[in-house]
């Protein structure tokens, strides 16, 4: 288990590596605003309002449903790290709505003189993603100092910054001579299971951004299972449940229900069906999610 829901910022999570880069790029433009969009409860959302109030500038957030009489889980953190929250009664899983309204409160914040840094859902732009092309090779590095030579890498994808950055880091060792595991992302949104972003396009630029030629990127190399998304992104489902009961019982592990809970249930289906050769070592990302527990729906029955 990757534990990049230890990352420390406002409660830990993968967007942490993501906004090291893009806030990074936002005080190197001289940006005094953050503009990004997510579902109502967003681990990235929160992890950006985080970032914003260690930066000292301001941070709006784009959110999907109504404005609740009572903020919980991300949506409290958010508040408590004194971002301004923009809710657009979108639905959480129509993201170009979202993004839609994103651009607007973008070009709104311009001509007031905010000097607004727009980022995406996710934080998923080639900047962001450098961040995972680090972390793999940090996860390799790590698995070498504990004599592990990990079979596969399994992560949760949905707006695809992780997994492409994945693929750039990968594609960087291998072209430097190293052996590298498989990396398998687990697809729990519509857009990434139906190949919206194009992975290996995304994972080009990261690698071109890097220093590297994107022909380093093989499209074979991009694997992606979208067999847990259950009825849609957010929407809880039994594999997924059962997942974070396992991890709960088995590690102590929190995972929530719309990520990491049905990316687990992913590498336990794809192990369960044999993809790898019994006594594997298979690396499971763990990329956050806890503070979602904490509102309604947000943990099993």
């Amino acid at each position: 288990m990757k534990r990049d829901d230890l990352t420390g910022l406002g409660m830990g999570g993968n967007k942490a590596r993501k906004l090291e880069f893009l806030c990074g790029a936002a005080v190197a433009e001289g940006a005094r605003s953050l503009v990004t969009v997510g579902a109502a409860q967003s681990n990235h959302c929160r992890m950006t309002a985080a970032a914003g109030s260690i930066l000292g500038i301001d941070v709006h957030l784009v959110l999907s449903g109504e404005r609740p009489s009572v903020a919980t889980g991300n949506q409290l953190l958010s508040t408590l790290f004194g971002a301004q929250a923009h809710y657009t009664g979108a639905e959480g899983n129509h993201w170009g709505e979202l993004e839609i309204e994103r651009e607007a409160l973008t070009d709104e914040l311009q001509e007031s003189g905010a000097a607004p840094y727009p980022i995406p859902i996710g934080g998923s732009t080639a900047v962001g993603a450098v961040g995972y092309a680090i972390a793999f090779v940090e996860i390799m590095e790590q698995c070498e100092a504990e004599g592990i030579q990990p079979q596969a890498i399994v992560h949760t994808s949905s707006s695809g910054g992780t997994h492409a950055g994945l693929l750039a880091g990968q594609a960087m060792l291998r072209e430097r001579g190293r052996s590298v595991p498989e990396i398998l992302a687990i697809g729990v949104a519509k857009g990434i299971n139906m190949g919206l972003p194009d992975i290996s396009e995304f994972a080009g630029e990261t690698v071109e951004l890097i220093g590297g030629d994107r022909s380093a990127i093989d499209r074979n190399d991009v694997r992606l299972d979208a067999g847990w998304i259950g009825e849609d992104y957010g929407v809880p489902t039994r594999a997924g449940d059962a997942a974070i009961r396992w991890a709960a019982r088995h590690g102590g592990w929190v995972l929530d229900r719309v990520y990491s809970g049905k990316g687990l249930a992913g590498l336990i289906g794809n192990a369960e069906a044999g993809r790898w050769p019994d006594g594997s070592d298979v690396v499971f990302i763990h990329t956050g999610g806890t503070p979602s527990l904490f509102s309604p729906g947000g943990a099993p029955d």
